[in-house]
């Protein structure tokens, strides 16, 4: 499924235009955006949580040409599915 087609069902669904449910998914989406950006987490009950994890800087190597390099210590956004949403996918 990608985006369009999550409008298009969410509009239906809930009777309103897709320009509608577009801009629904679009705010919804900038919300989770905009709050692990300010390094909260995002808990969607019985979907999963939203958070933002650490990562060192590493060294590692340039497949290419085979030269050391080191990777900057970044942070990464990370998803983990609730238990509900785990158990509706495995049945």
């Amino acid at each position: 499924m990608n985006k369009s087609h999550l409008v298009a069902v969410v509009a239906t669904t809930n009777d309103v235009t897709t320009a509608k449910a577009g801009e629904i998914i679009d705010a919804m989406l900038a919300a989770i955006t905009e709050a692990l950006k300010s390094g909260e987490e995002v808990r969607l009950f019985g979907f999963g949580s939203f958070t933002v994890t650490a990562r060192t800087a590493s060294r590692g190597r340039n497949p290419r040409t085979g030269e050391s390099i080191v990777i900057p210590a970044r942070k990464q956004p990370k998803f983990s599915a609730a238990k509900a949403l785990k158990d509706v996918v495995n049945s």
